[in-house]
């Protein structure tokens, strides 16, 4: 049964992977004209505030009884790599970041046809 919150927190869920990949690929581009978007755009505390508000939210949004495992897989696959664009590995950051971002947003968009399907 497809409910008002569960579609709120989808498309939450699926917003902030949209935050996640501009502030990874569109911030660098705009921080080249301005020092103040430069740091922000650097700043490691943005991505640890990514990922703590993205776990709870993913996990409300699709923890329930009956959700397909591959749903779970994509979304937990999605969150590890975006923890691992935590590490100090920095040429490996963005594409960490972004492959999770795309991951845990295509889960989203799965659970979130699936609950139209119903």
């Amino acid at each position: 049964m497809k409910t008002a919150s569960t579609s709120l927190l989808d498309a939450s869920a699926i917003s902030l992977s949209g935050l996640c990949m501009a502030h990874c690929l569109v911030l660098p581009l705009v921080a080249a004209f301005s020092p103040l978007l430069a740091a922000w755009a650097e700043a490691e505390w943005v991505h640890v505030l990514v990922i703590v508000m993205a776990a709870p939210l993913s996990a409300l949004a699709l923890w329930r009884r009956g959700q397909a495992p591959a749903v779970i897989l994509l979304a937990l696959s999605g969150l590890t790599l975006m923890g691992l664009g935590l590490w100090p590995l920095h040429a490996w950051e963005t594409p960490l970041t972004v492959g999770g971002s795309l991951l845990l947003a295509g889960a989203h968009i799965v659970n979130w046809k699936r609950q139209h399907a119903h």
